[in-house]
């Protein structure tokens, strides 16, 4: 396993993340450091980056370092965007990185940056049709793609950094330094002529610092019980609110509202105008929230080189499968309950009628339903639950975890905790609650039909003859103890099915 630091360094900030490459083409990060060192700033009077800002990133790319050579890292990729791309003494900058730090910048193209956030966001995201929007310090990319192609970007040379020093030197109250960064980003949105040929039913999807932030502060304000970024949906009029209200704070207010990076306070208006320039401009009525970009997109190309041709096919099970090599469960037995679990989800559509959507949320249950054996045995079916709610997963909605975690922790007995079930009651649906509990049972059974580990049922049928399941078990070898197993569940199966269950 090799394991390598990524840093990438913006106009507003650096950041490292350490990241451990399995051999097979996963990946996983396992440590982050991030700095803001604003190197953009005030670089709109002459171009030049500026004697402190140089400063205070080498300190900060000497951190990194020390960092990384503790963490026993193999090789550093560092990229370096708009700030340093755009510098008239980006020569001599870099030369002093190399000298004081060792360490040797790559300087992106736009092509090059847009192209990387694009691949974080296809590779993470099942959305075939979208438009990204990435607010940077220095520089604002909008990338349009259609049927996993990218097809379009633009890389403007101005974001909240950049933007912030343009219009905050006039005198202007703060709502109306919004209003003008409004004005002034709409502008250049109608000089993008491809802008008018995107579909009308596309998907935008938000990248960046400036969209985290606002997804802690909207879960503060809406009390939202997930931690998880990636995958938020925002609706644009729950966005508006939001906006109107920080827009006119100064800066001292602006840094006491919950949620919000006392670092990034002071350009987070800039950003949000922005997003409120272009929702308006595309008609936008809601975005989702990506929490990988340029970074993640480094990280595919390292760790599965055939992404720079061609996305991941399937991000779901790519996503699980890291995670199930990262816990390190029984591959085979994994693979198992979930091939049983999927028949038994076919097999018995007459009776529970779901949607194939019910599906993915049986699939991710099955595959992490013992990645809590990694904290304790005993009662890890709990340890599951909170593990996937917390787990970085991809190609899935916050709605579909949340589900897959009670299943998952419903596969040793019916453990549905009702408090635990209440801290979602916005995002679940009244009907959940029960299509949790057979999807549980489902899983429940595909597991003990593997009780051994062993592969020894390979397949079932299940019959529905009046007021029973009569499930017919193809077999290699004894399957006592699976059926044994398996028939324990008989009565909640009834419980959910109102069917007896006999297994052959």
């Amino acid at each position: 396993m090799e394991k390598i630091g990524i840093i990438d360094l913006g106009s507003n900030s650096a950041r490292l993340v350490i990241v451990n490459l399995f051999e097979d083409g996963y990946f996983m990060v396992v440590d982050e450091l991030k700095e803001s060192v604003r190197l953009g700033q005030d670089m709109e009077r002459d171009g030049f980056l500026k004697p402190q800002r140089v400063a205070e990133t080498i300190k900060t790319l000497k951190m990194f370092r020390k960092l990384c050579d503790a963490s026993g890292v193999n090789r550093i990729i560092t990229v370096a965007t708009e700030a340093v791309r755009k510098a008239k003494n980006q020569r001599s900058f870099l030369d002093e990185i190399q000298a004081n730090c060792g360490i040797k910048i790559k300087v992106l193209s736009p092509e090059e940056e847009a192209t990387y956030v694009y691949r974080g966001v296809i590779n993470t995201m099942d959305i075939p049709k979208g438009i990204i929007l990435e607010i940077g310090g220095g520089s604002t990319k909008i990338v349009y793609y259609n049927r996993r192609n990218m097809l379009n970007y633009v890389t403007l040379p101005f974001g909240a950094v950049t933007l912030t020093d343009m219009f905050g030197s006039d005198g202007l109250k703060p709502e109306e330094q919004a209003n003008k960064i409004e004005e002034f980003f709409t502008e250049q949105l109608k000089g993008i002529d491809w802008l008018s040929e995107v579909d009308p039913d596309v998907h935008m999807i938000g990248v960046g610092g400036s969209f985290r932030n606002l997804f802690k502060i909207n879960k503060m304000v809406h009390k939202y019980p997930l931690d998880t970024v990636h995958n938020y949906n925002m609706l644009t009029e729950d966005f508006l609110p939001l906006y109107d209200m920080i827009k006119v704070l100064d800066l001292d207010k602006k840094k006491k509202i919950k949620g919000l990076s006392a670092e990034r306070a002071d350009i987070l208006p800039a950003a949000l105008a922005i997003i409120k320039s272009f929702t308006s401009y595309m008609a936008m009525e809601c975005f989702t929230i990506s929490g990988a970009g340029l970074r993640e997109g480094i990280m595919f190309n390292q760790a599965l080189p055939s992404t720079i041709e061609k996305p991941v096919s399937d991000v779901l099970t790519y996503s699980l499968t890291t995670l199930v090599k990262w816990y390190d469960c029984d591959e085979k037995h994994v693979e198992h309950v979930v091939n049983l679990s999927i028949q038994l989800f076919k097999q018995l559509r007459v009776l529970h009628k779901f949607p194939r959507q019910y599906l993915k949320v049986l699939k991710v249950a099955a595959t992490l339903h013992d990645c809590g054996m990694r904290i304790k045995f005993y009662n890890h079916q709990r340890h599951s639950w909170y593990m996937i709610l917390n787990a970085t997963l991809y190609g899935v909605s916050h709605r579909e975890i949340i589900l897959a975690a009670f299943v998952a922790c419903c596969h040793k007995k019916e453990d549905i905790n009702p408090a635990d079930w209440a801290r979602f009651k916005d995002i679940l649906r009244e009907e959940d609650l029960e299509i949790v509990k057979k999807l549980g049972v489902m899983l429940r059974i595909a597991e003990s039909l593997d009780r051994s580990m062993s592969g020894t049922i390979k397949g079932i049928n299940c019959d529905i003859l009046g007021d029973s399941v009569i499930m017919k078990t193809e077999v290699e070898g004894d399957a006592a103890l699976e059926i044994r197993d398996a028939m324990a569940s008989g009565s909640e199966f009834k419980k959910a099915f109102h069917k007896n269950l006999e297994i052959l």
